[in-house]
């Protein structure tokens, strides 16, 4: 029987695409983007959420993209500024450390000091709900990916006819695949996989190749074939997709 997990799971291998798995990812992140910019944004226990993590910098820049509600994403931001500020401005202020030569106030531990300051900022600057929310249902659905293709002979089937996984996604399920699958159904899966991403390889291999031969003026009249795009596919394949990976 098919759950909310299973559902679209079976509807990202079922489409045309070079992974699964970044349509997955992709649904999952328009969701949780969609949630930060709807009626989330006045609720309160959301609100203790983002005044604490803010956004990680892709997400900061596609909540700007596609926000509609100036209003609310601006209350958002304004109250993670206070916390923020709060958190960390006065640490800053008093980080300075006394000058070589003063005796009065000098510290020998200002390196320590500075560096764990930049660490908390860094660390702030990287969290994300959105990113934690979509990573965990990733999870999930790497797990439910496992189960099905042990359970479930017609998906084991379109496993084995897929395509191609991007490596990212492709270290994910052999994570994956090392906690939850038995040796035997192990066996199937990293075969596939791996047949997978070998065939993929050398269609971009010799793709790229080809884009680059194109430029030489003895090739001009030549056809592209299917190297116009070989450049967006491999960035997608070495790095999972992304919007500014597009054709476009």
């Amino acid at each position: 029987m098919e759950t909310i997990y299973t559902i679209p799971v079976n509807d990202a291998y079922n489409a045309e695409s070079e992974c699964p798995l970044c349509l997955l990812r992709k649904k999952a992140e328009d969701n949780e983007l969609d949630y930060y910019l709807g009626p989330s944004l006045m609720e309160p226990d959301t609100r203790k959420v983002t005044n604490k993590t803010g956004f990680c910098p892709d997400h900061m820049a596609k909540l700007n993209k596609r926000v509609t509600n100036r209003l609310g994403l601006a209350l958002v931001i304004h109250t993670h500024l206070l916390d923020y500020d709060e958190d960390i401005t006065e640490e800053l202020l008093e980080a300075a450390p006394a000058k070589a030569g003063l005796i009065r106030g000098r510290s020998s531990d200002y390196k320590a000091v500075l560096k764990d300051l930049a660490d908390r900022i860094d660390k702030r600057t990287a969290s994300c709900p959105v990113c934690d929310k979509m990573n965990k249902t990733i999870e999930r659905y790497n797990e439910v990916i496992m189960h099905m293709f042990s359970h479930d002979a017609g998906f084991k089937q379109k496993f084995l006819n897929t395509k191609s996984h991007c490596l990212p996604h492709t270290a994910a399920l052999l994570r994956t695949a090392a906690s939850k699958l038995s040796q035997n159904d192990a066996a199937d899966f990293v075969t596939a996989l791996a047949e997978g991403s070998n065939s993929y390889f050398k269609e971009l291999e010799k793709d790229v190749e080809w884009f680059t031969q194109k430029f030489d003026y003895r090739n001009k009249d030549k056809s592209w074939g299917n190297s116009k795009n070989a450049i967006q596919r491999s960035m997608r394949f070495l790095s999972s997709d992304r919007g500014d990976f597009n054709e476009g």
